[in-house]
């Protein structure tokens, strides 16, 4: 019996076949959204067994466990590490038709090796087997970067670190990785949160000035958009939950921010109003720093109120949102745009039912002679499997140019995850293979391996400039 991922997986047709193993399957990996630890990256840390470095931090596998049945004290909680490994293997039997399922045998593969299907039968073996290879000298979050073929990764950032350990990566001529942080200032739009004038104290350490006043607090921002980009970043990124747009005056916006500086309640409109004036601050510096602004778009966090009480935010208690924003984006983007401040933007939406709404969004900003300058993002959290990822391609090729898409991020805390750029790089390739087979798109290998190499690798290398 075949095994269950082999060379041709995700390949149903002999187009699709020769797409990926001549024109995708060795390309570098530009992975320009994640959320890797850089403090990992530039201690080149080693892990103490399978369940650290493949179930920590992952909230995709703790959500499956959860509805398995697993006690939240072998997910999240003080159980042993093999606990843990065992409760996950006892899952994956339940797990088919989810992605987890694709990913954890490419991941078994790739690194350890092991072509079984992971299950309770046989759990133990596969325990031991991932944990002597983990004890092997190349088996380092670097050593694991490097089998990866990646080229370029973009951690994500708050403008306030000090971005030392991206430093210290920059200056290890043992290491040719490039690894760049990525601006990531949402405590800085989150007037209405609790922690605020918190973060307003951290960002005036940050940028060594006083901030008494929204002058300050753009003025701190821009030193730090400074900061970041003399460490390399020219990507900024946003968790956008909804977008707003309400306009005020620059006294307004002064006294709503005095007003959260001296713990007053805000009401809805002067939140949303500050938000609005605030991202179009910082979408302004983008353009005129020539960064890419990455808007992630859809997201309700934190259902849970029981859990998140517990174990805090990102641990697999979020959802799709069925807000509407296309009038208050669409705003926020002309405005921008109006002023000649419009940047380089992808906009990613984790509800599917907005795809075609973005991807004819985007259509009304492209121009400025930059080919693909507004991109409708991969599919993202809850689409990043195989239906989701060809339903947003699917769109952007009806209703824009699918050969300027720049291609598949992980955004993920896993050092394993970049089998997702395979997973992602035989899907893409199986659908051209099968449009070029119904008859849909030209036999021709040099348009068709031409526009895989560009999805795959070249356009995000052209568009981000690194």
């Amino acid at each position: 019996m075949r095994n269950f991922i082999h060379e041709d997986f995700l390949l149903q047709n002999k187009t699709a076949r020769i797409l990926y193993h001549e024109y995708a399957k060795d390309l570098p990996i530009i992975d320009y959204h994640c959320h890797l630890d850089p403090k990992e990256i530039a201690q080149d840390k080693r892990y103490r067994s399978i369940t650290e470095v493949w179930l920590g931090g992952d909230h995709y596998k703790w959500r499956a466990m959860r509805a398995n049945g697993v006690d939240e004290d072998e997910i999240t909680g003080n159980a042993p590490d093999k606990e843990k490994f065992l409760r996950w293997a006892e899952t994956m039997p339940y797990l088919v038709g989810n992605p987890l399922y694709h990913w954890t045998h490419l991941e078994l593969l790739r690194y350890f090796d092991i072509d079984k299907l992971l299950g309770p039968d046989n759990a133990e073996e596969i325990w031991e087997r991932c944990n002597k290879r983990l004890s092997q000298p190349d088996f380092s979050a670097r050593g694991i970067i490097k089998k990866s073929n990646v080229e370029v990764i973009c951690t994500t950032d708050d403008p306030a670190d000090t971005l030392e350990y991206h430093k210290q990566i920059r200056e290890d001529p043992s290491f040719d990785v490039r690894v760049l942080p990525a601006f990531r200032p949402d405590r800085a739009v989150n007037i209405e949160k609790w922690d605020f004038r918190d973060y307003v104290q951290l960002l005036s350490l940050a940028s060594n000035m006083p901030i008494r006043s929204i002058d300050d607090f753009y003025a701190a921002l821009e030193s730090r958009i400074a900061f970041f980009h003399e460490n390399g970043c020219r990507l900024s990124d946003h968790a956008v939950e909804p977008p707003v747009f309400v306009t005020g005056t620059e006294k307004e916006a002064d006294e709503v921010f005095r007003k959260a500086l001296d713990g007053q309640k805000l009401t809805d409109r002067e939140i949303a109003m500050f938000k609005t004036r605030t991202m179009l601050f910082l979408g302004s510096q983008y353009a005129e720093w020539g960064w890419v602004m990455q808007l992630h778009i859809g997201t309700q966090r934190d259902n849970n109120t029981r859990m998140f009480e517990k174990l805090g935010p990102n641990t697999g208690y979020d959802m799709m949102s069925d807000y509407t924003y296309s009038q208050p984006l669409a705003k926020f983007m002309d405005t921008l745009d109006r002023h000649g401040l419009l940047p380089k933007t992808i906009l990613y939406v984790i509800n599917p039912r907005d795809n075609e709404m973005i991807a004819t969004l985007a259509g009304c900003f492209q121009g400025d002679g930059i080919p693909g300058k507004i991109q409708f993002g991969s599919g993202w959290w809850f689409n990043d499997q195989k239906d989701g990822v060809v339903r947003q391609m699917t769109a952007l090729a009806s209703m824009g140019l699918l050969r300027r898409f720049v291609g598949m991020l992980t955004d993920s805390r896993s050092f394993l995850s970049y089998t997702r750029h395979e997973y992602f790089r035989r899907i893409l390739c199986n659908m051209l293979g099968t449009w070029v087979e119904a008859g849909e798109a030209p036999n021709d290998m040099d348009i068709m391996g031409g526009m895989v190499r560009d999805i795959a690798y070249y356009n995000a290398k052209n568009y981000f400039g690194f």
